[in-house]
């Protein structure tokens, strides 16, 4: 009797001493958060993702990089997310139309310029898109105009100057604005329109032109927490974070122009 005493005692202190010490007790605290954010985010926000960590413990930031149009009809389709970050008006304008978006969440964090690449080996005559000259073998890509902000702006511009139809025929479609940069690094096409934020994280590409930005729309970053959101708190949180100068320099070192909300 005495020895099953002595072994359920010490089977109790084991287990009080396991459950004190039981690191992955501390995980369950931890709030995870979902961001659906443009693909041009993608360096900068993976920065911003260690630096907030760094400084909130207890929330944990899992990205889903695509074409704004893409996420916003994953969440319009019911995707589990809590945050969306969109490259430009047009997708976070129907979100919240349809009230996706909770509306008093939403700003404008940064902005983005519009340039047109070639591959760092290649040589063009021309410095300017109204000057855009392709032999018959040659490839222009952009993103694709229906779902990818970058391929909005880009028809926008194009279409401004009176070349759009002129180009048409040698255009390839892209499903974000990393898809162009690949194409153009990879030597797959000749020339390609992305955000200058895109550009400056490649040394194999080189800007021919600087789009000027009365030819199409500006280019605005919003966010916003989706209504859906199981974690508004820590969501409201992340986005203030946003508005720090410390995430806007961040950003800014990316390429992004930095924007007072």
């Amino acid at each position: 009797m005495q020895r099953k005493l002595i072994i359920l005692f010490l089977g109790l202190v084991l287990a009080l001493f396991a459950g004190c010490s039981n690191t992955p007790g501390q995980e369950q605290d931890t709030t995870e958060l979902t961001i659906s954010a443009a693909s041009s985010l993608t360096d900068a926000m993976k920065e911003i993702k260690t630096t907030y960590e760094s400084q909130n413990k207890d929330v944990t930031l899992t990205f889903n990089f695509a074409g704004s149009g893409k996420l916003a009809q994953q969440i319009q389709q019911g995707a589990p997310l809590d945050v969306f970050l969109s490259a430009n008006q047009k997708w976070m304008d129907k979100l919240e139309k349809q009230q996706f978006i909770l509306k008093e969440t939403r700003f404008s964090f940064t902005g983005n310029s519009l340039v047109l690449i070639t591959k760092q080996n290649r040589h063009f005559d021309f410095s300017s898109i109204q000057s855009i000259q392709l032999s018959d073998e040659e490839q222009l890509a952009l993103g694709d105009p229906a779902s990818v902000p970058g391929g909005m702006y880009t028809k926008q511009a194009l279409q401004s100057i009176n070349k759009w139809e002129d180009l048409k025929a040698q255009m390839v479609y892209a499903r974000d604005v990393r898809q162009v940069l690949t194409y153009v690094e990879s030597g797959n096409v000749a020339l390609g329109f992305v955000y200058a934020s895109d550009a400056l994280i490649s040394d194999r590409v080189k800007i021919i032109s600087q789009v000027d930005q009365s030819l199409h729309q500006s280019i605005i970053y919003p966010a916003a927490v989706l209504t859906a959101s199981a974690n508004t708190k820590e969501a409201k949180a992340f986005l203030d974070y946003l508005k720090t100068e410390e995430a806007q320099e961040i950003l800014e070192s990316y390429g992004f122009e930095k924007k007072q909300p």
